[in-house]
This record gives structure tokens, sequence and C-alpha cells, in this order.
């Protein structure tokens, strides 16, 4: 197995070393020197991408039998696809997968949203997103799209808004959203390795969408600090990102990948997965 990963980001890295430690060779791209010692130290061959195709970069892409995209579409398009395209042809049978996110669904005024629904994304990092969804999936080894929620896991979770004191609670009655434990998101990757299906579309986000506030509450008590006020939405002076965000609320269900895949979710609900964080802080403050 030889695994390229286009941005060894949050989810990335946790990707590629999973893959690393059961015994594969792979290689990473990063931006910067830092980065690229960071994933040398846990066993990833990191490729330096600032945009263009460097020949280690496409020999990588044309050897991989697994290739994972991650790499944020900018203005142009997906950075990776822009700069391959031109000099890379899919190895036959590679497995292909693409990190996408259900803000292609837009709004679903509460609604639950499902893989065949018709993207109708709102934001313009949304409609690139689904632009680059339909670039990956038109390879001649079509990718697996993965649509993803608020992504957490150990050092990004509410427990750290909360001890960073910028946790708030927005009371906008109704407003629900779906996240994933970032376990859950590899174990989703690992298990569509197994049983592939190119070109195939998949949510993956835990059972419970709620409101936000719901997570800041339970991170308080792990943390025993007193939940911040609730805040009305109409009252909170959100940026226009933050209203944004709260413009779009639907329930995304994960059917499809528990049926088809057999993935099963460590984390169910953000109770189980802040609770594995919180054992994670503990373990990084006694370390």
């Amino acid at each position: 197995m030889r695994v390229l990963v286009l941005g060894c980001g949050y989810v990335g890295t946790a990707f590629a070393q999973t893959l690393a430690d059961q015994g594969a060779f792979v290689q990473g791209t990063c931006r910067g020197a830092t980065s690229a010692e960071t994933l040398r130290q846990v066993g990833i061959a990191p490729i330096l991408f600032d945009g263009t195709a460097s020949a280690e970069l496409v020999e990588a892409a044309q050897l991989a039998t697994h290739i994972l995209a991650s790499i944020p579409p900018g203005p142009e398009g997906d950075p990776a696809l822009l700069a391959l395209s031109p000099v890379w042809t899919p190895r036959t049978g590679a497995w292909i997968g693409y990190l996408s996110t259900t803000g292609v669904y837009g709004d679903r005024a509460g609604g639950w949203a499902f893989e065949d629904d018709a993207p109708t994304p709102l934001s313009s990092e949304a409609k690139r997103r689904a632009e680059a969804e339909a670039a990956w999936r038109a390879l001649p080894s079509p990718a697996h799209v993965f649509r993803l929620p608020g992504i957490y896991g150990p050092g990004r979770s509410a427990l750290e808004q909360v001890l960073s004191g910028t946790a708030r609670r927005i009371d906008k009655p109704g407003q629900v959203f779906s996240r994933a434990h970032r376990t859950d998101i590899v174990s989703a990757l690992t298990a569509s390795i197994a049983k592939p299906n190119p070109g195939r579309i998949y949510n993956i986000c835990d059972d419970h969408p709620c409101a936000s506030g719901e997570v800041i509450v339970e991170a308080c008590r792990l943390l025993g600090r007193e939940p911040p006020p609730l805040v009305p939405f109409e009252a909170a002076g959100l940026s226009e990102m933050g209203k944004r965000f709260y413009s779009e609320c639907k329930r995304v269900s994960n059917v499809r990948a528990k049926e088809e895949l057999g993935w099963k979710l460590a984390f169910p609900t953000f109770v189980e997965g802040l609770a594995d964080c919180y054992a994670h802080l503990e373990a990084r403050q006694a370390g």
C-alpha cells in the first residue's frame, strides 16, 4: 500500500498516521519545513506543496494505490487537481477519497440531509466544495466523497473553547448542527478502503445533531465550570461569517455509511466524544 495524503491537516494527518502505523508507505503534503518535520516524526514522508506539481509530487501521485485529498478549494478551484491534472492519470484501481463538507446541502430548515439530495450551497466556500466534489468524481478513477460537518477531537473541541474563554451559547430556538469526532472520520475512511465504491458519496457524522450550546454545557461540566450565559441570536453581535453559520439548520443522515461500509461510531454523540477529548487533555496535562 502506497498512500498519498494531499493536505495533512487535522484529519489528513490522523488518517495518514493510522495507515503508517499499519505498515503502509505514506506520503503527505504540507507547506513548510516545520510541518514537514512534524510529519516525519509520526512516520509520514513529507512533500512540500506550494500549488505547483513538483516531480516528487507527480511521482507520488502516479505510484499511489490510495489517495486522500483534503485541501480546501480556492476561487480558481481545487489546488491539488489544478496542479496534478495536466500531468497525472490516476493509477487503475486506485482508491481516491475527497473530504468535502455538509455545507454543500445549504439550509434544510431543520430537516434531514441525504447524499442523493441535490446540493444547494449558500456560501461561496460551499459552492467551491460542490464544484470540487464534481471534479474529483469525474476522474478516470472516481473519488469517494466524504461530506463532513463540524469536526472535533483531541486538542480541538469545546473544551479548548471553554478554557480559552471563547465559548458562547447562542440561543436560536430550533437550531441544530451535526458534528463528527476525528477518530470516527478516520474509521469511515478505512472502512471505505475495505469496501470501495468509486464515485459514492457518504455523510460522516454522529447520531445526535443538536444545538451547539448543549456541547458547551457538557464541556463545562467536565471542566467543573459554570456554563456561559445564553445570548439571544439577535443580540449576539455575530460576524458575517457567524451569521452565515447560523443561517443553515439541518440534520445530516449517516445511514448510508453505516449500511454500506459497516461503519460503527466510536463516539455516537458529543457526550462520548468530549469524554475522550477530556481524557486526552488530562493525559497531556499530566505528561
